[in-house]
């Protein structure tokens, strides 16, 4: 009796065991994310267009209507002495970054442009396309904001006409220009910006509205902008890969700064498959020092091993494998892609608005990771990681000399051609905004440890194949 007890004890023993082992095989199965592995965006239908047309579009066309008058734009800031883009007329004395175009009733006013975010200095020429890096997104709203505020105060009063033609600008960066500033210099405020203006729109109308209809979160995530010429290759927009569809209807965001109503939205997007052909038709800039062939031959080898997979292949026979790279994998910062989990009303705004409506939807997919994007022109588009926290490729490839603390000229920045990006200077603690401060909430610099494992001569020489992507 007692033999049998004890083995019918270690029965029950044994048939609890292996509950609790088929309860922990359910329970991981119920818990793992389907999205532990890099998952593969599909494409989406694109419309063709003119690339030429697309970029006079882009320099000189008036995808915003409302600007300050070209008279008291250059009042406050000067006439530009540069012309980069070669334009003529008014549009010459003007920055890249704006456009002079003539209202409905006939007043040249000066608008902001796509170029403020997607064009930048290098090496002493424009590079259109190029994510600008040297914008400082955390001091926005103070510079010239007392000539500014006077300016319009005398707009209102002796030139009214001039007023109402800045008028839906100007409310627009009144009301959130307090609420896009950046902890550091250097990182976009872009992801914001498009909080606080979908905020204050009516989905379907596109009208403004003095008050929020949605909750703003208080985070201003950063984000460092991604090179244009890499758009052609990509299956979804934007770092977490979540913009789906027409990648012309987010291309055209910028349009909901001044746009009156869906008439106007519809003729500025009429613009934007030539836009989009111009975007896919920019190439990446040529590494302009010299490389060791041989090295990049082996740095090549390493590549093909170990990078290709998720970055694709480069030269003759040319592949991007479009993969979304889970978080649990790739392990850099998590507070852009959680955003769109934990604030689910701007998701859900775009996806009933006009944006996403018509022949040519376009809607938002959040997932849990980001995409690993293609390396062409990487060694020109520091720093790195998605909120730029970076400074250059080599401390992308061995974590162990990442900055906690950095800073870098912004007035006169200086490449280093042998890291890879900006000339940096780290500092034991935080000092002011001009030091990148990695240990705040959205700016770490973890994660991407897939180069710990090379050797130094393996990331020497995967340095010298990056340089001629």
């Amino acid at each position: 009796m007692k033999a049998l007890y004890a083995h019918s004890k270690k029965g029950i023993s044994l048939l609890v065991l292996t509950s609790l082992f088929c309860l922990w095989l359910l329970l991981l199965s119920a818990t793992s994310d389907p999205g532990d592995k890099p998952q593969y965006i599909p494409p989406s239908t694109q419309r063709g267009g003119d690339a030429q047309k697309g970029y006079q579009y882009l320099i000189t066309g008036d995808y915003l209507k409302s600007g300050l008058p070209y008279g008291y734009f250059n009042l406050i800031n000067g006439k530009d002495k540069h012309n980069y883009l070669n334009r003529t007329g008014k549009n010459a004395t003007v920055p890249h970054g704006y456009n002079v175009i003539r209202n409905e009733k006939g007043i040249d006013v000066v608008v902001p442009t796509c170029l403020q975010c997607h064009a930048q200095v290098l090496n002493d020429s424009l590079v259109v396309g190029l994510g600008n890096t040297m914008l400082d997104f955390s001091n926005i709203g103070h510079g010239n904001n007392f000539l500014r505020n006077l300016v319009t105060g005398f707009m209102q009063t002796v030139s009214p006409a001039q007023y109402d033609a800045s008028r839906d600008l100007i409310r627009s960066m009144s009301t959130i220009a307090p609420m896009m500033e950046t902890k550091v210099r250097g990182v976009n405020a872009a992801d914001r910006l498009a909080t606080l203006l979908v905020a204050h729109r009516d989905p379907v109308t596109l009208e403004w509205k003095n008050e929020p209809i949605l909750d703003i979160p208080y985070e201003v995530i950063p984000t460092d902008v991604p090179a244009w010429w890499l758009l052609k290759k990509k299956n979804a927009m934007f770092y977490n890969g979540f913009g789906r569809g027409d990648f012309g209807k987010f291309l055209m965001l910028s349009n909901i700064l001044t746009v009156k109503d869906t008439a106007e939205a519809r003729e500025v997007f009429s613009h934007f498959g030539d836009v989009l052909a111009y975007i896919k038709s920019i190439k990446s800039p040529k590494y302009p020092y010299p490389i060791d062939p041989i090295l990049a031959e082996t740095g090549k080898t390493i590549f093909t091993d170990h990078c290709s997979k998720c970055h694709g292949s480069y030269g003759k026979e040319e592949s991007y494998p479009n993969l979304l790279i889970p978080a649990s994998i790739i392990q850099t910062d998590s507070l852009l892609y959680k955003a769109n989990h934990q604030n689910p009303q701007f998701i859900a705004w775009f996806n009933k608005s006009w944006f996403a409506k018509g022949d040519l939807p376009a809607k938002l997919e959040p997932a849990n990771g980001y995409v690993a994007p293609p390396l062409d022109g990487v060694w020109a588009t520091a720093p790195y990681l998605h909120n730029g926290s970076v400074p250059t490729i080599e401390a992308v490839l061995n974590s162990s000399i990442r900055p906690t603390y950095w800073k870098r000229d912004f007035k006169h920045p200086v490449y280093n051609p042998n890291s890879l990006g900006w000339q940096f200077i780290s500092a034991d603690e935080p000092d002011g905004k001009k030091t990148y401060n990695t240990k705040l909430p959205g700016y770490s610099n973890s994660g991407h440890y897939f180069g710990n494992k090379l050797s130094d001569q393996e990331r020497k020489a995967l340095l010298e194949y990056l340089k001629t992507l």
